[in-house]
């Protein structure tokens, strides 16, 4: 009932969206341009048309990339594709080799475009590699569940598919997964077993230093989310039937942790608008162009990451196992660890990473470094200044050193 009550919703206000498209300046207001009323009025009636969520990927949009002192360009290539999600390949003709990195984005409600700038810088130096993930009210019911542990599995498949002496990097949510699949393929050799794996801003151990997001799991018993959360795919779409966490409830989560910061960059983009400042609007624009694009959990993995990964902890208790089989982190002793951390983050706080150093206590010590970032929140980790200016050498330099 909750995703039939969201798309009433918006179905009865696409008409006014619709209106509000129409009526803008490159309609026939344009014909009254000289009226000193008509920006402030274009721009109400652009905020309007803007007033939506969207439920397909955004894109990528990486045409070319500085390799060196020359323009590369990049083409996007599909590497495996499987039902719920693809590997996706940022290939560039180069003449030399490039260390092979495969990024693991979050399903966590937003495509994996939202690592755009993430993949832009590591696409410098490194052969890039992403887990694009599909939207699960996409997926017909004939593809079967896909919980935690299936996410494991298509990681797996990805390294392999990617081949030996590849490199991995998980931002937040799937870092807890990354080390899974690492520590599983190290327990069974697998000779694609990455070099390094780099884990950025993820719960590994949610008992350090609990965030509101954490107290937020732990607040609740696992049916009052099963029973007032998940949600049944309307009929019109592939997915008719499958039982996923909407995207547009995570958001919805998100949102109210910083509500008042929302309110004022939308004034603030209302403003720029009226005045004619459209550089300055097309940053905002660009960025809720992005967060407002949601994607559909499968039911299973929002409920086995609730239990499994923020109640019950298993894997920094030790008691995490994998088809049937207890997973020891212990087992890895090739793969370099290196750990970043925000020191204003919100959502994933300080000690909750680094806990993984721990877990992997048969690397040497020169095959763990740790990085906390002061000065920057949970999306600083991994875009922006200071994620392209001193936390990607850092990165840069712990994949360099696995060569």
């Amino acid at each position: 009932m909750l995703y039939q009550m969201y798309q009433f919703q918006d179905d009865l206000i696409a008409p006014a969206r619709a209106f509000a498209r129409t009526m803008r300046l490159d309609g026939w207001m344009g014909l009254n341009a000289w009226n000193p009323a008509v920006p402030r009025t274009d721009a109400v009636l652009e905020m309007l048309a803007r007033f939506r969520l969207t439920h397909h990927s955004p894109g990528f949009h990486i045409p070319s990339v500085m390799v060196g002192n020359r323009e590369v360009a990049v083409r996007e290539e599909v590497t495996l594709d499987l039902p719920f999600g693809e590997l996706r390949h940022f290939a560039k003709d180069i003449d030399t080799p490039q260390p092979p990195v495969l990024v693991v984005a979050p399903l966590s409600g937003h495509f994996a475009t939202l690592l755009r700038g993430t993949v832009e810088v590591l696409l410098r130096d490194h052969d890039v590699y992403i887990t694009d993930w599909k939207n699960a009210r996409d997926v017909p019911l004939s593809d079967g569940p896909f919980g935690v542990e299936d996410y494991v599995d298509y990681l797996i498949r990805f390294l392999e598919e990617i081949g030996p002496g590849g490199n991995l990097l998980a931002v937040c949510q799937p870092c807890v997964q990354a080390l899974i699949a690492v520590a599983v393929m190290s327990q069974q050799k697998n000779p694609a077993t990455p070099r390094s794996m780099t884990l950025m801003a993820g719960p590994i151990d949610v008992r350090e230093s609990p965030t509101l997001v954490n107290e937020l799991a732990f607040d609740k018993p696992y049916e009052w989310f099963e029973n007032n959360v998940i949600a049944e795919v309307p009929s019109r779409y592939p997915g008719a039937g499958r039982k996923v966490y909407p995207g547009f409830v995570q958001l919805t989560a998100f949102m109210a942790m910083n509500m008042d910061r929302h309110r004022d960059q939308h004034q603030k983009l209302y403003r720029h608008l009226a005045r004619g400042e459209f550089s300055e609007a097309k940053k905002i624009k660009d960025f809720y162009d992005e967060y407002f694009a949601v994607l559909d959990l499968s039911a299973e993995f929002y409920l086995e990451t609730i239990d499994r990964v923020f109640q019950r902890a298993e894997l920094a208790r030790g008691t995490f196992t994998y088809r049937g089989e207890k997973v020891d982190p212990g087992a890895i002793r090739k793969t370099a660890l290196l750990t970043v951390e925000g020191g204003r983050d919100d959502i994933c706080s300080l000690g909750q990473t680094a806990a993984a150093h721990d877990l992997c206590r048969s690397l040497r010590p020169h095959l763990k470094r740790h990085h906390p970032q002061a000065n920057v929140g949970h999306y600083g980790v991994f875009n922006g200044r200071r994620w392209e200016r001193e936390i990607y050498p850092v990165v840069r330099n712990m994949i360099l050193a696995m060569e």
